[in-house]
């Protein structure tokens, strides 16, 4: 569960971590308020739950009240990602002398904690991390052990934070250690903690992804305003309404809808579009035995995403049976019709009967199926996916 930047800081608060005084606005003369309280030249952030905002153009600098007002119109009437932006957190401008990266996150592969710094902050850490990982400093403690001043002095010392300054920076690294064992987090960062041109150092920026399922344990969450939310990220429109109908659904960067049948299936056929050439538009699970409505639903869902290009149906028969599969797609084809290809394969439990299904129905009416491919078991999987990105590709070519 990622938090806004706004959020993050509110935390770092709690454990003395210093960051810019602020004011979060949700309007342009809010921010015009918040500005000539604050006075001089500010920062107008984004607020959104994605990376990238800077790129993105989400982040302006503005000198006084009414440049910052302007900005914060072309802000609210930007989306990042997909995702708008509703509010806006200004901040003074900071005088910059020099940029470091702080953060805490798990290391999996060794069941440790790992305390990650580097010299160079404010920017992609994983790319310093790849093109420099000389440059990168780690610290591996156990859950269960406690960080201490001289092992931050250690880590501060290492990646060039000046010897005056090192009795600053250990509490920074020590509390943000805290706070991600207190909060049950799964990454917490500042990127960048900069070092300002009077000697100050202080968390620009904060990234804090909280464990949802430990959330429950923090009531002091809910108080400061921090509720749950879906995931590491905000909801897309069609990703809230699968959500309310009870699908899991993930929206994609592709242009083939992914209809599966049950989550490994799910995979397995996303994997099979990516070695065909094709992308995936989304990741969905029908869930075990789903319903002749539930599989209507699953189509609605890709049928009115403007990103679909193709709709891939692969169905395993298993708990679920083909025929109820089959009676869905054929509910979903009279109630809302089909307004792009769909190609799809059906084998396992009852596979016969709903090929013997669909064969009747567009004999019955040929208009209605005239998008849809049919296959049962006598044709592989493979040649379905490349069916499915074939016609991908000819959408997109004829565009």
């Amino acid at each position: 569960m990622r938090l806004y930047e706004f959020e993050g800081k509110q935390l770092f608060k709690k454990f003395k971590i210093p960051v810019p005084d602020s004011r979060l606005a949700s309007t342009p003369d809010e921010v015009f308020a918040a500005v000539t309280d604050l006075g001089g030249s500010v920062a107008v952030k984004s607020q959104v739950l994605t990376g990238g905002r800077g790129k993105a153009g989400g982040i302006k600098l503005a000198d006084g009240a009414n440049e910052a007002r302007t900005v914060a119109e072309e802000l609210f009437k930007l989306k990042i990602k997909g995702f708008p932006v509703e509010r806006v957190l200004i901040e003074p401008k900071l005088d910059i002398k020099q940029e470091y990266y702080i953060g805490v996150t798990l290391d999996r592969a060794n069941y440790t904690l790992v305390v990650i710094a580097s010299g160079e902050g404010g920017v992609d850490i994983e790319e310093t991390a790849a093109k420099h990982p000389e440059k990168i400093i780690k610290k591996q403690l156990r859950v269960d052990q406690d960080m201490f001043s001289f092992d931050a002095i250690e880590i501060a010392k290492k990646i060039g934070i000046p010897g005056d300054l090192l009795k600053n920076a250990a509490p920074i690294i020590v509390n943000l250690y805290n706070m991600f064992r207190k909060y049950d987090a799964k990454l917490v960062e500042i990127n960048p903690l900069v070092l300002t041109s009077d000697n100050q150092l202080i968390a620009a920026d904060a990234r804090v992804s909280l464990d949802d399922d430990a959330v429950f344990r923090h009531s002091d969450l809910k108080e400061m305003g921090i509720e749950m939310r879906h995931e590491e990220g905000e909801m897309t429109p069609r990703e809230q309404q699968a959500t309310e109908w009870g699908i899991p659904y993930l929206d994609l960067d592709g242009n083939i809808g992914m209809f599966p049948g049950g989550a490994g299936f799910g995979i397995m056929g996303n994997d099979f579009i990516h070695y065909y050439g094709g992308k995936p538009a989304n990741f969905m699970d029908s869930g075990g035995g789903p319903s002749p409505e539930r599989i209507a639903k699953m189509l609605v869902l890709l049928d009115e995403n403007p990103k679909v290009e193709v709709i891939f149906g692969a169905r395993f028969g298993g708990i679920s049976r083909c025929d109820d599969f089959a009676k869905g797609v054929i509910m979903f084809l009279k109630d809302h019709g089909l307004s792009k290809p769909m190609v799809m394969r059906m084998t396992g439990n009852m596979w016969q009967e709903g090929v013997r299904m669909f064969t009747e129905a567009k004999e019955e009416n040929p208009e209605l199926f005239k998008l849809v491919e049919a296959h049962g078991i006598e044709t592989p999987i493979e040649e379905i996916s490349k069916r499915a990105v074939e016609l991908a590709q000819q959408a997109k070519g004829g565009k």
